[in-house]
């Protein structure tokens, strides 16, 4: 990180007064700080198609460093109940955000297993989405917030995730999307990091979920317990929180 980045971190976290605040760590902040140069570096064919993810001019907080996404599922999670319910419970969380992470384990949850294909830090277990190492029905809840877009086969580990939920358990599966596309995109002949950036709108997404989505993911076993920004967190301040009130809280249930 550059001097003048440092400087502007610094300047936007530190400084009082501050109009905007993270949910994550409490702190006012003067602003949440874009991911690379926000969306003036969005594929032109993401804004085309309305595509419906991150907040990348309100990326991350200068004070914890929380992206939106992790800022928003934490707002959604305590909402609908769930944070507080993971108490005594079983959780499966894919590619953890340390600071979700961090909030999940202080409600003491029975069993809390973080995961990711590749782990790079210290107590993630190495877990492939499409062969989960567990039995099923052994959680109560699991985490996949903005991972289904980097899988090869969304299918199958769609299905590997009702496997191992609980009767009755839930997932969260945050995945950008676009309305406007019909059938979700994925071909085979977008093969270099810069054509399934301009495709997908990031060097390491495999599709482009379209509406199709609620369809894709129910054809699992899934029910669809999705809920809207406006219906939980119609009450908040979406720009001073730094959220994307576009983005539907992907809540999944195995049931009963």
């Amino acid at each position: 990180m550059n001097f003048i980045k440092l400087a502007k971190y610094a300047l936007s976290g530190w400084l009082p007064g501050g109009r905007r605040r993270c949910v994550m760590c409490g702190h006012h902040v003067w602003r949440f700080m874009p991911y690379m140069r926000g969306s003036i570096d969005t594929p032109g064919l993401m804004l085309a198609m309305d595509v419906v993810g991150s907040n990348p001019d309100q990326f991350e907080c200068p004070r914890c460093g929380a992206h939106d996404r992790e800022r928003h599922l934490l707002m959604y999670m305590e909402r609908a109940g769930l944070l507080a319910d993971i108490h005594r419970k079983s959780v499966l969380h894919f590619a953890p955000e340390k600071r979700l992470a961090r909030r999940i384990t202080e409600t003491a949850p029975s069993c809390y297993i973080p995961c990711d294909l590749y782990p790079s830090t210290a107590g993630v277990q190495r877990v492939d989405m499409l062969d989960i190492p567990f039995d099923g029905e052994s959680f109560d809840l699991v985490i996949a917030n903005h991972v289904l877009e980097h899988v090869s086969d969304d299918l199958k580990a769609l299905a590997e995730i009702h496997r191992v939920l609980k009767l009755g358990g839930h997932a969260i599966l945050q995945t950008p999307y676009s309305a406007k596309l019909h059938g979700t995109w994925q071909d085979a002949g977008i093969d270099t990091a810069e054509a399934r950036r301009q495709a997908y709108g990031q060097a390491d997404h495999v599709r482009l979920f379209g509406r199709d989505i609620f369809n894709r993911f129910t054809s699992a076993g899934l029910v669809s317990c999705i809920r809207q920004h406006d219906d939980l967190l119609a009450d908040v301040d979406a720009a001073a929180l730094g959220i994307n009130p576009k983005e539907p809280f992907f809540l999944f249930r195995r049931p009963e």
